[in-house]
C-alpha cells in the first residue's frame, strides 16, 4: 500500500468500515438489548478493562455533492469509533442531506459529533439521542405507518409525527382555516421548516419543525400518507366492548366519529348547564359547535358509551394538541357516578400510551370532583396546576399504561 494514492487509501478505509458494518448487520450484531437507550447506572460504570457503554444517535448533516465528500465524513466518524448503522440520502438542489443512525461510545456527546462532522465537511449538522425503534429501516417504517393509517383515519397525525420526528402538527378545518388554505395547491406546499398539505375533507394539515428544515424526500413521503388517507375515505375500527355495570346495566364502548353527531347533540340536550359548563369551559349555547370538531378523525380519537337501548350517555376524547395530548370526558347527568367516566378515561390513556405519548393532560375546574377522581384512579404520577379556578392535571405515562384498560366491571363480550 506504500504506492497507493491518498484517494486509494481513503477508499480502502471506507470499504473496510463498510464491510465491518455489513458483517454486524448479517449475523454478527451485538445483543438486541444493547441499544444504548438506557442511561448508564452507577453500578455499571466501565472499569479499566471494560468497554464503555454505547449510545444510539440520529444525525443529519449536509455535504457537498461531489466525489469523496461522504467518504471523508465516514472516515472521520470511524476514527472516533462511531459505527454507522444506517444511512439515508436526501438530494437537494445544492448538496445532499445525509441522515445517519449511529452507535457511538458512551462518552461521545452531541456536540462532539457535530464537531467531528463539521471538521470533515458537514454543514448544518443536527444530532439527538435515538432508541431501538429507530433501527427499523425507512421502507419498513413507511409500510407500517401506511398500514396504521389504512386501518384508522385518526392515525394520520400520529403517523406523520412518527415519520418526521419531533414536530407540531395542526389540523385546520376548511371553515376556519382562512388564510392557511390560500396559496396551498392540491399537491401541498413546502417552505423550509413548514409543510402544508390539503386534508381530504378540506382544510389544511400543517406540519412545523423549527429546528430542522424538511427535505423534498420527507415532503413526498408525508404527501403519500395523506393521499392514501384520501383514497380510503372515512373509516373507524369497528371493535367494541360490552360491559356490565355494578347495578347490572350493560354499556357498549366503541370508537365514535361524525356519524354519532346526532346522538351526541341529543345527549347535550339532556345534560345540565353545569355538566356542559364543566366540560366545555364556556357558554353552554356554544357546546354543540364543538362536536363536529371533536368527532372528526384529524383531531384525535373519541370513545362513545351507549346503553342497551341505543342511547349515547358518555363521550371520551383524546385530542392531539400540537406536541401534547389532551383527554376530556362528558357523561350525561343521570349516568354519572357509575364508573363510566373512569372506564372511558382508562381506555383513552391506554390509547395515548400505545401511540407513544409521554403524558396526557385534562383541563377542568377544581370543583369537578368526578374528573379529579377519575384521573387519580389511573394510578399514574400526576401533576396539578391551578390558575384562576382552572385546574390542569397532567398524567405521566409509561409502558405499563399501554397494557391497562382499567375495567369498569365484568366484561361480557368483545367483537
Amino acid at each position: 500500500m506504500s504506492d497507493a494514492t491518498p484517494a486509494e487509501r481513503l477508499a480502502a478505509a471506507v470499504s473496510a468500515r463498510f464491510r465491518s458494518w455489513w458483517s454486524r448487520r448479517h449475523g454478527h450484531a451485538p445483543p438486541a438489548d444493547d441499544t444504548g437507550a438506557r442511561p448508564p447506572s452507577a453500578e455499571g460504570q466501565a472499569g479499566p478493562s471494560q468497554r464503555p457503554p454505547s449510545a444510539l444517535w440520529r444525525m443529519r448533516t449536509t455535504v457537498k455533492d461531489e466525489p469523496g465528500s461522504l467518504a471523508a465524513l465516514c472516515t472521520a466518524l470511524a476514527e472516533e469509533r462511531v459505527d454507522i448503522l444506517s444511512l439515508q440520502t436526501h438530494p437537494l438542489a445544492e448538496g445532499t442531506v445525509d441522515e445517519f443512525l449511529l452507535r457511538a461510545p458512551g462518552e461521545v456527546s452531541a456536540a462532539g459529533l457535530v464537531r467531528t462532522v463539521s471538521a470533515a465537511g458537514g454543514a448544518d449538522t443536527w444530532a439527538e439521542r435515538a432508541d431501538a425503534h429507530d433501527l427499523v429501516d425507512a421502507p419498513t417504517r413507511m409500510l407500517g405507518l401506511a398500514a396504521r393509517t389504512a386501518l384508522d383515519a385518526a392515525e394520520l397525525p400520529l403517523a406523520l409525527r412518527q415519520l418526521l420526528g419531533r414536530c407540531t402538527i395542526r389540523s385546520l378545518p376548511a371553515a376556519g382555516a382562512g388564510r392557511e388554505t390560500e396559496g396551498v395547491p392540491a399537491e401541498g406546499a413546502l417552505e423550509e421548516t413548514v409543510m402544508r398539505l390539503r386534508a381530504p375533507e378540506g382544510g389544511v394539515i400543517s406540519v412545523e419543525r423549527p429546528y430542522l428544515p424538511f427535505t423534498p424526500t420527507e415532503f413526498a413521503r408525508a404527501r403519500a400518507l395523506v393521499e392514501l388517507d384520501a383514497r380510503l375515505g372515512p373509516r373507524v375500527p369497528r371493535a367494541r366492548d360490552v360491559l356490565r355495570l355494578s347495578e347490572g346495566s350493560a354499556i357498549t364502548v366503541r370508537r365514535a366519529d361524525t356519524g354519532d353527531l346526532t346522538a351526541a347533540r341529543a345527549m347535550h340536550e339532556r345534560c345540565s348547564p353545569r355538566t356542559l359548563g364543566m366540560r366545555y369551559h364556556g357558554p353552554v349555547k356554544d357546546a354543540d359547535r364543538y362536536l363536529n370538531h371533536l368527532l372528526g378523525p384529524r383531531f384525535g380519537r373519541t370513545l362513545a358509551a351507549y346503553t342497551a337501548s341505543g342511547r349515547l350517555v358518555g363521550l371520551g376524547h383524546l385530542l392531539w394538541d400540537g406536541d401534547e395530548t389532551e383527554v376530556a370526558l362528558l357523561v350525561e347527568d343521570a349516568w354519572q357516578r357509575r364508573g363510566i367516566g373512569g372506564e372511558l378515561l382508562g381506555r383513552l390513556v391506554a390509547m395515548a400510551a400505545e401511540a407513544g405519548c409521554e403524558s396526557v393532560y385534562a383541563v377542568t375546574q377544581s370543583s369537578n370532583t368526578g374528573m379529579v377522581a377519575a384521573m387519580r384512579g389511573l394510578g399514574l404520577p400526576l401533576d396539578y396546576q391551578i390558575e384562576e379556578g382552572t385546574l390542569v392535571i397532567t398524567a405521566r405515562l409509561d409502558r405499563a399504561a399501554s397494557g391497562s384498560r382499567l375495567p369498569l366491571g365484568e366484561r361480557v363480550t368483545r367483537d
